[in-house]
């Protein structure tokens, strides 16, 4: 456990690194914190500080740089996340330029993230547990052959072509489909499966496709992120000549970036900071990821992230994801006809 004092340098120390790159001499400490004491102490204490793994110094005279236990120290000790309320203003100016289309909107929140916060940008489209059944179309494309289009909640939409052993008119199909809309409106999976009833040949062949595509749907762990601030990374002075990049870029075409900085466990709606080694990947532990979740616990919740250097703004970072992070859940709330507690926080905000 530190002290008040040696807490308020490290601190310092840990700052200073952020905005600057360079490590940080005790004469910039003792300057930044006035604490009233002289040099001499503020030297011993970053001496101790060095021998309890919170910072590192080449040699005694040497600067003194953050390690990942610094960095967690700091990050424990943040208490003010509110983002400034310009900038709040400004997000909910963007959000109503764009039209009413959820993918736009998560585009724009991975750009908006990437450029408040000079890091990559990742955002998720919110996905429930089991995909729920919202409403069934057949078109009908010529003769016996149509096309079925399937509207899962979420603002999800999955097409397939159908062929039947006969000819289907229009008015059929559309009969068809109106009576499979009233049967299984809201339905996940397992209760369309469970549910009574003795439909027409014809309609348990349209059930067993779209309970296919259900079933495909919900063993997808997630869709392709949005990504958006790798030139903001590749400008960090850390990642200048570092083939940790080119491993991070890797990792985003093969899809599985978020799979690598997802930790264990998160609860809906938690707030996550993970530090260098602290990750679970050896591939990121030169980086810390901010990650949040949005939307509604057990029905749809996507996540939102950033991805740089451990010399990271914590506490902006923090104040962005957790701002964003209440927005869309506003939205994805709307988007299913809800109403949620937690709203953004200084003023309303309308779309």
């Amino acid at each position: 456990m530190l002290s008040p004092r040696t807490g308020t340098i490290l601190r310092s120390i840990v700052g200073q690194y952020i905005v600057r790159a360079t490590p940080v001499a005790s004469w910039s400490v003792t300057k930044a914190c006035e604490l009233g004491v002289c040099p001499a102490t503020i030297r011993n204490e970053m001496a101790r500080l060095e021998e309890e793994g919170y910072i590192s110094r080449p040699y005694p005279s040497a600067g003194s740089k953050p390690l990942d236990k610094g960095y967690r120290y700091y990050v424990d000790s943040i208490t003010d996340i509110e983002l400034p309320l310009t900038e709040q203003l400004l997000i909910n100016h963007l959000f109503y330029q764009v039209e009413m289309e959820f993918e736009k909107w998560l585009s724009l929140s991975a750009t908006i993230i990437a450029k408040l916060a000079q890091n990559m940008a990742v955002v998720t489209k919110p996905k429930p547990a089991n995909s729920q059944f919202k409403h069934i179309e057949l078109v009908t494309l010529e003769d016996s052959l149509a096309l079925m289009v399937l509207v899962l909640h979420g603002a999800r939409v999955k097409q397939q072509l159908v062929t039947f052993d006969r000819i289907m008119t229009q008015l059929e199909l559309t009969a068809i489909a109106s009576r499979l809309n009233a049967a299984y409106a809201g339905l996940t999976r397992p209760q369309i499966l469970a549910k009574d009833g003795e439909p027409s040949p014809t309609e348990q062949a349209l059930t067993n496709r779209l309970l296919e595509i259900m079933q495909a749907e919900d063993k997808q762990k997630h869709d392709e992120p949005y990504l958006d601030g790798w030139h903001f990374m590749l400008n960090q002075p850390e990642f200048t000549h570092n083939h940790q990049v080119l491993a991070l870029m890797e990792l985003a075409e093969q899809r599985n970036l978020l799979n690598i900085i997802t930790p264990p466990g998160l609860s809906n709606h938690g707030l996550w900071v993970s530090i260098g080694k602290e990750n679970k990947s050896e591939i990121i532990h030169e980086y810390s990821v901010v990650l949040g979740q949005f939307g509604l616990p057990e029905e749809a919740v996507g996540t939102i992230a950033v991805v740089g250097p451990t010399r990271m703004p914590y506490t902006r970072t923090i104040s962005i994801i957790s701002y964003l992070s209440s927005v869309l859940s506003t939205l994805v709330a709307e988007l299913y006809g809800r109403e949620i507690s937690t709203r953004p926080t200084g003023h309303d905000v309308h779309y």
